[in-house]
């Protein structure tokens, strides 16, 4: 792959559950209407017809992509829409049946204008296809493929037409690990500093800054609701959100009111080492109770491991360094968005194609090397520990009981963001020079374990956790 990958394209805001079934649906329907509208069809559409394949069918309903594809029809924004909104436009079509697009145009849309089908399309197992007809002729046939991220494909798109990664387009073109590491030791910069100035070729100091801001924001803000929320989350297996009772017994006495209160109490409070390890999987379990709740977070890479890079973050803020600022906060989202990339451009960070060590292995492979910036390793140190979490994720399957992004999604989020404290810290007592393995070394590996791996356990709920524990059980 030999386009440029943003950290903005790793780090995104969306809505829960899964950024591959839920967020990727979502753009997938907004990109069919957009077409429509394009090729002025959309005024004489007067009925729809959705199939999904393979992932998207099998544990589609946990993941809610028919419920995302609805609000994608809807125009509607996952990055902006009130998270209120949702269940309102959702209650709304299916009582009254119709789509409402922007500018008044209504269409039928019966409850079964969405089929769900087991079969796999070739290209992807991540697959929709949306049709439109006129007056009982087909005058639309497109087909989407989700490819993990929120990621969106055709199969005939031509990603070459991408901005491609070149020295015409950036100071660093970066495809390989190793190639990072070589740019950070020829020119004697972090790679923090290396990332920034390639994302300067797109965007100015100021927008780059507004919108990591903002991206830390809505971890934050996922984080406090998370850990303020109690009671169970939706879909059936009536699991009970643990973040709300871990972080009253954390908490303890003090008080606040708002989320930058909350991080000076939290820090004013004496940390011993099974109270960290409870604040790093308190923070871990809050993000991701909030995304199984259909909430606003951020893909990290995806929404299924969206709590192990703000976890690990707060553990930086709270626990070792008091006095970090944004400046801190900008460092590790942009080393683990590069980290991030690399992963995607020569493996995969979708459950659907590679299990959850695509997702979970990582988020903790970018949140290790992230954090080792911060504590003082230098690039191939970063290197050393985005290699370490990966390694020991080697093979994770993807098994989420009656397909929902809860069991053991959440808990995974939290030996995630542990597991990448713990690289961090050996990497920073290792000399990369005699490590064995390099990052690029485990990423090939990971790639080769996905291929290898059984489809079984390959986000469908036909497989591990999945088959052994089923929903009648709970």
């Amino acid at each position: 792959m030999s386009q440029f990958i943003s950290v903005f394209d790793m780090l995104k805001i969306g809505v829960g559950p899964s950024s591959s079934h839920t967020l990727g649906p979502w753009r997938a329907a907004q990109a069919w209407v957009k077409k429509l509208r394009e090729e002025n069809l959309l005024e004489n559409l007067d009925t729809i017809q959705i199939h999904l394949y393979g992932s998207l069918s099998l544990t589609g309903k946990g993941h809610a992509t028919d419920v995302a594809i609805l609000l994608g029809l809807s125009e509607a924004d996952p990055e902006y829409i009130p998270i209120e909104d949702v269940a309102i436009i959702v209650d709304r079509i299916n009582t009254q049946q119709e789509i409402y697009f922007k500018g008044g145009k209504i269409v039928a849309f019966p409850r079964n204008s969405i089929t769900f089908n087991r079969d796999f399309l070739p290209f992807h197992s991540n697959g929709m296809r949306f049709i439109g007809f006129a007056d009982g002729k087909e005058i639309s046939n497109e087909t989407y493929f989700s490819i993990g991220g929120g990621f969106i494909v055709q199969e005939d798109d031509n990603l070459e037409e991408e901005i491609e990664i070149n020295k015409k387009n950036f100071p660093y073109p970066i495809n390989r690990a190793i190639q990072l590491e070589e740019y950070c030791e020829k020119e004697n910069l972090q790679i923090s500093d290396i990332v920034l100035k390639n994302e300067l070729e797109l965007r100015s100091a100021d927008e780059i800054d507004f919108e990591l801001n903002r991206i830390w924001e809505t971890m934050l803000e996922c984080m406090y609701i998370g850990c303020h929320t109690e009671g169970k989350l939706p879909g059936g297996l009536n699991v009970k959100r643990r973040a709300f009772d871990t972080h009253t017994k954390l908490i303890k006495d003090a008080t606040y009111s708002n989320q930058k209160d909350w991080i000076t109490a939290i820090r004013s409070n004496e940390v011993k080492f099974r109270e960290i390890l409870k604040w790093v999987s308190c923070f871990a379990l809050s993000v991701n109770e909030v995304n199984a709740a259909l909430g606003r977070v951020v893909t990290a890479p995806t929404n299924g491991s969206a709590g192990v890079i703000p976890a690990v973050l707060m553990y930086y803020l709270v626990i070792e360094n008091h006095e970090a600022d944004f400046n801190h906060i900008k460092k590790f989202l942009l080393v683990a968005g590069e980290i991030g990339s690399i992963f995607k451009k020569n493996a995969t960070i979708s459950a659907a194609m590679g299990g959850c060590q695509a997702e979970i292995g990582v988020s903790s492979a970018m949140a290790a090397a992230a954090l080792t910036e911060l504590l003082g390793g230098t690039p191939a140190q970063c290197l050393s520990a985005a290699e370490i979490a990966m390694e020991h994720h080697l093979g994770l399957t993807c098994d989420p009981i009656g397909g929902l992004v809860q069991v053991p999604c959440i808990e995974r989020n939290s030996m995630g963001a542990i597991k990448a404290i713990h690289a961090a810290e050996i990497a920073l007592e290792t000399n990369p020079k005699e490590s064995l393995v390099h990052l690029d070394k485990v990423i090939d590996t990971m790639w080769e374990t996905a291929k290898d791996m059984n489809k079984n356990y390959k986000e469908t709920s036909e497989g591990g956790l999945a088959v052994t524990v089923r929903m009648v059980d709970c």
